[in-house]
């Protein structure tokens, strides 16, 4: 399996990463890719990439919610880091409206550069975009159509934005929101086709019952690509092969 978004590079993984990425291994994940957040979370991601390179790849972008008003500034020291390293993907990127609508017009300012450096360099982005699904749909529209362009991970629209997002040569990434009872997406696994789909855990965030509002972890994968499998009353291993094959291409694994 591939983990396509799992911030395991994070303090809430410092006393057992070891531990964490063996749990992941044997639950048969192999490989992890790991969305950057702002210019101080850079050299720690690149450290666990390192630390675990056959297992840990590293995308590179500014976090919406690390938007404020220096975020030129911020901008500026994450591009310099591109021609550095090889990154899977810029992200993660987007817009937020959830937690502080402060910086708005920034954040949209931010997005769309980042978008602009994704053509540049022939990556897919990872695209963040909590309570402002719709925005984000419009901002994306402001820019060419590509096959491959990227993920809206942790997707909780309606089908309607899902096919949206799928014609502008989006996939839609999901993780344990759809284990959730009131999770409100079954609609959107049930009517997209899984070739559009990739599997991600958010980690440590959003773990997927029975370990909601605990430490999530990518070893708990299995769990999001099992409920999928039962609402599509397909195997797992069919849910498997298929998102493998489009994370697989979507990141140029």
């Amino acid at each position: 399996m591939i983990e396509t978004h799992a911030h395991i590079f994070l303090p809430q993984f410092t006393d057992d990463l070891p531990e964490v990425i063996d749990r992941a291994q044997r639950s048969g994940i192999d490989k992890i890719l790991m969305p950057n957040i702002d210019v101080s979370t850079i050299s720690e991601m690149i450290k666990v990439e390192k630390q675990f390179p056959e297992i840990c790849k590293s995308m590179i972008g500014l976090h919406p919610c690390s938007v404020k008003a220096d975020y030129k500034n911020e901008l500026d020291e994450i591009h310099r880091v591109i021609s550095d390293h090889s990154f899977v993907a810029i992200g993660e990127i987007g817009t937020d409206l959830y937690w502080d609508k402060t910086f708005w017009e920034q954040q949209k300012d931010a997005f769309l550069v980042q978008l602009e450096w994704a053509i540049t360099y022939q990556l897919p982005t990872v695209i963040h975009c909590r309570e402002s699904i719709d925005e984000t749909i419009e901002l994306i529209k402001r820019k060419p159509v590509r096959e491959n362009a990227g993920v809206f991970h942790c997707f909780t629209g309606t089908v309607k934005q899902a096919n949206q997002i799928i014609e502008h040569g989006y996939k839609i990434g999901i993780g344990g929101v759809a284990t959730f009872k009131n999770g409100g997406i079954t609609p959107v696994i049930e009517q997209i086709d899984l070739e559009n789909v990739v599997l991600e855990t958010d980690s440590p965030y959003l773990a997927p019952t029975p370990f909601r509002g605990k430490r999530n972890e990518p070893s708990y994968l299995k769990m999001i690509g099992q409920k999928i499998a039962e609402i599509k009353n397909i195997s797992l291993e069919e849910v498997i092969l298929k998102t493998d094959a489009t994370a697989k291409e979507l990141f140029n694994l």
